[in-house]
């Protein structure tokens, strides 16, 4: 081969090096542009708590979860607006909904299951799964390769009461509490009482669980009633965890980037 075809080779390959690289950068760009689609919750629901676990280090991993750059928190606008409706009844009691999560990306998904298979790392078990070994989180269905949180219309949540209390600030590396405890003994949440702290692996969590006091199982019942008199359906095993029953992207797993 001459050094002229040589040279125009070299430049051939790097051309589609190039356009291979712009393809890929052009790939992750759309993949963190937020769709038309969605809506950024606080903006619909200006008087919405947020306490959003996954962008800090009080989550039962222990750090902020790949994808949540921000303290941001988006839903479909179909959920916002549902959930606007679930706020401003409870605004004429006093009371306000609290986020958790909302949407959730497909990366962080996956950064959850990459995490349950490390079993050495229990760094958070003491608060969050107690009662469960970290083996057992698949086959008991509390960690997942899908989410519903990735269709964008299921919400994490909770009530607290206005004005609001003051809520206990996480610090790494504190002492850590049982979520199964009462609520002066687990993590001060700001919260009305719902017999478990947040994201508790345990059957204690289960929205219809009859152990509970009567106030405790009084408190979920409001949360769910309300959240159903507006379009949404609670999972069984999780008294915070709601989802749109008309969700726009019922087949759809996004992954953007929350920014």
């Amino acid at each position: 081969m001459t050094l002229q075809r040589k040279i125009s080779f070299a430049f051939q390959v790097t051309g589609i090096l190039l356009l291979a690289l712009n393809h890929y950068l052009c790939a992750q760009n759309v993949k963190s542009e937020i769709p038309p689609s969605f809506v950024e919750v606080k903006k619909v629901i200006p008087s919405i708590v947020l306490d959003l676990r996954y962008a800090s280090y009080h989550n039962f991993v222990g750090e902020p979860i790949t994808g949540y750059r921000s303290a941001n928190c988006y839903l479909t606008r179909q959920a916002a607006t549902a959930l606007k409706k679930v706020q401003e009844d409870l605004r004429k009691f006093s009371l306000s909904l609290k986020i958790y999560d909302a949407y959730r990306p497909q990366r962080a998904v996956n950064h959850f299951v990459k995490w349950a298979k490390v079993l050495s790392d229990t760094s958070m078990k003491r608060e969050f799964y107690p009662v469960v070994h970290k083996k057992n989180l698949f086959k008991e269905g509390y960690i997942a390769a899908k989410s519903g949180h990735s269709r964008g219309s299921t919400v994490d949540l909770t009530i607290v009461p206005l004005p609001l209390p003051e809520q206990e600030r996480y610090t790494p590396g504190q002492k850590l509490c049982f979520c199964t405890q009462t609520a002066n003994r687990r993590f001060k949440d700001n919260s009305l009482d719902m017999g478990t702290g947040y994201d508790c692996f345990s059957v204690l969590s289960w929205t219809g669980n009859k152990s509970l006091t009567a106030q405790q199982r009084a408190n979920r019942l409001l949360l769910k009633t309300v959240m159903e008199k507006h379009g949404f359906k609670n999972y069984s095993r999780e008294w915070w965890h709601f989802t749109l029953r008309d969700e726009p992207f019922p087949d759809t797993y996004f992954d953007f980037i929350i920014q």
